[in-house]
Formats: C-alpha cells, structure tokens, sequence
C-alpha cells in the first residue's frame, strides 16, 4: 500500500464537486425534464377558490393561445407552451432583451374533488384563466343508532 500526504484542500474540492452535482441533478432534472429546463421561462400564476370551482390564472403576454397547451392526466393539471421572439424585430441590434422566450412547462396537482372532465379554459388580453369545477360533494349520512335488548348470558349446564 503506497502512502499518500494527506491534503486537506483535495478533500473540500472533492467534496465541492459531488455537492455542484447533487445539486445540478436536483435542479435540471433527468431526460425529458431536462430538455424543459434549460432556457426556459415560467409564467406567473394565481390559484384561488370559489365556492363551487377553483381557478388558475396565468400571465402569457404575447402567447398565442395555438401555442399553448393544457392536459389533464390523473390528478395533475400540465401547462405547456412558448412564446417566440418576433421575426420582424431581428434586424435590429438590441441593447438589452430582458423579456423572457422559449418554451414554458408547469404542472399542478390537482385535489381529488375537482371534476377533471369539466375543466375549461379561456385566454384573453394575456391572461389564461383555467377553470376547474368541483364534484357534488356527497352530504354526509347520518348513522341512527338502534336500541336492542342486551343478550342475556347463557347459563352453564352440568
């Protein structure tokens, strides 16, 4: 077995570099995911309820509603799209682009008493409003209790 100097500084770099991987995994995502993740922008939105519906407001200013696609699979709501940056406005030499381009994906959770089968959707003026309807909730059933005679212990014969 060959000795080796211990050097303190190779361990924290080591460390270092397994602490940038876990987190890079972590954050990118593995496959298809990681695709979604790199230059990609996320929409704002607003989840709030009403009585009868819960509704999901997102901002998607200068999204064309063709380019925007809504699925619902089990209990998770998926929103997808993109925006693209306007052909005409290449030509010019910009100084600064700080609006955001390219693909978008988010996804929601959906509780179990939304009705998955009347989810509707409309965009206008840059604001996606997506509108889940509850199930019926079932009122709860009241359980009557019934008065009985106590059976009477029987008797030990001989």
């Amino acid at each position: 077995m060959a000795i080796v100097r211990w050097d303190p500084f190779r361990d924290m770099v080591t460390l270092r570099d397994r602490m940038n991987r876990l987190f890079d995994e972590a954050f990118e995502g593995r496959g298809e995911e990681r695709e979604m993740f790199k230059g990609a922008w996320y929409p704002s939105v607003d989840i709030y309820e009403k009585e009868k519906e819960l509704v999901l407001a997102a901002e998607l200013p200068g999204v064309d509603e063709k380019d925007i696609d809504i699925e619902v699979e089990g209990n998770a709501l998926t929103l997808r799209g993109k925006r693209e940056i306007e052909e005409e406005t290449e030509e010019y030499d910009y100084h600064r682009i700080e609006r955001s381009y390219g693909s978008f994906y988010r996804s929601f959770t959906l509780p179990a008493n939304v009705d998955a089968g009347k989810i509707k959707a409309e965009h206008n003026d840059g604001l996606l409003m997506i509108t889940m309807p509850k199930k019926p909730e079932l009122k709860p059933k009241k359980v009557r209790i019934l008065k009985s005679a106590r059976p009477k212990p029987k008797s030990k014969k001989k």
